[in-house]
């Protein structure tokens, strides 16, 4: 008999392979490849984005797992219809609550991203880098979801097609490259966040850079934190100190050690310092504004009232 489990992680298969089609077919779009630009429609692109609202609510909303499932087949296809429109780049998709785009600081791309939460708890992950062309045609990089074949996300530099999946809220220039900071919600026990680092090479677009100095984690090439779905966990930047910072995460009790379930925050902060391309663990960081309980509903999309709006901006 299949599982509960092996059922969702059958769905989610056929739901970003279907994705990963669209985009790629009925897209025509591609990183190797570009649709070109026409005349611009711009009620045209309004009508797909009210579609896209109304899809997007369906997909967060619906208590049937196919149909959510079904609502955003849809979504990806009207998406995708909707940034082949002419310097699409400058479009912002303002009523696209569920869904994070953000730019990134030098305005050369942006990073779509949403998740499909599923009937046992687990969750889906799909989203795209739209590059901004000189002459306004369309160039994606689809992003395929592959969490459950990442057994060492920390360790494993990936692409596009290889996507530790997650929902992001902040992105931060480095050097060459950029780091993305993400909210994921993993199983029914256990949330994640995410420290990805981005790049562009000759070749396409990288996922994973080994950054990141501490003694535990010197090869690593993202960082992944993990702790009790019931808690939350301030991750996010600081600009004025160029870190970001984050809630240290500990067991209630010491015997708990690697039962990430178990895991929240014990009131103590760490930081990484950004400097040189590089990323520097601090810890016990004293902060004069501590995080306040109310911060993780910036990035947590999981609570309808709070759904991030499209580029995310915390203030």
């Amino acid at each position: 008999m299949v599982n509960s489990t092996t059922m969702a992680r059958q769905c989610w298969r056929m739901g970003v392979a279907a994705a990963f089609a669209v985009l790629h077919v009925f897209g025509g779009v591609g990183h190797n490849g570009s649709a070109f630009a026409q005349q611009p429609n711009v009620h045209e692109t309004h009508a797909l984005e009210d579609s896209l609202a109304k899809l997007g609510y369906t997909m967060y909303n619906e208590p049937s797992e196919p149909a959510r499932l079904a609502a955003n087949f849809e979504f990806v296809k009207t998406l995708v219809s909707a940034l082949k429109a002419p310097y699409s780049y400058t479009y912002p998709f303002a009523s696209l609550d569920m869904v994070s785009i953000l730019d990134a600081p030098d305005s050369s791309f942006r990073v779509f991203s949403w998740h499909i939460q599923l009937n046992d708890g687990s969750y889906l992950y799909y989203g795209t880098i739209q590059l901004n062309t000189p002459d306004g045609s369309l160039e994606l990089y689809p992003l395929l979801d592959k969490t459950y074949e990442i057994t060492a996300p920390e360790e494993v530099v990936t692409d596009p097609d290889n996507w530790y999946g997650a929902q992001y809220y902040r992105i931060i220039p480095l050097n060459d490259a950029y780091v993305l900071l993400g909210w994921k919600g993993h199983t029914p026990y256990i949330t994640q966040k995410v420290i990805e680092v981005l790049r562009f090479t000759e070749t396409g677009v990288q996922l994973g850079k080994p950054v990141f100095e501490a003694p535990e984690t010197a090869m690593h090439v993202r960082a992944v934190y993990r702790y009790s779905k019931n808690a939350g966990m301030h991750l996010d930047y600081d600009a004025a100190e160029k870190r970001i910072v984050l809630d240290h995460l500990a067991p209630a009790d010491q015997r708990q050690q690697g039962q990430y379930e178990q895991y929240g925050p014990d009131l103590t902060y760490d930081a990484w310092q950004l400097g040189n391309g590089r990323l520097v663990l601090i810890s016990d960081v004293p902060l004069k504004n501590p995080p306040s309980s109310n911060d993780n509903r910036f990035n947590d999309p999981t609570k309808p009232q709070n759904h991030p709006k499209s580029g995310l901006n915390i203030q």
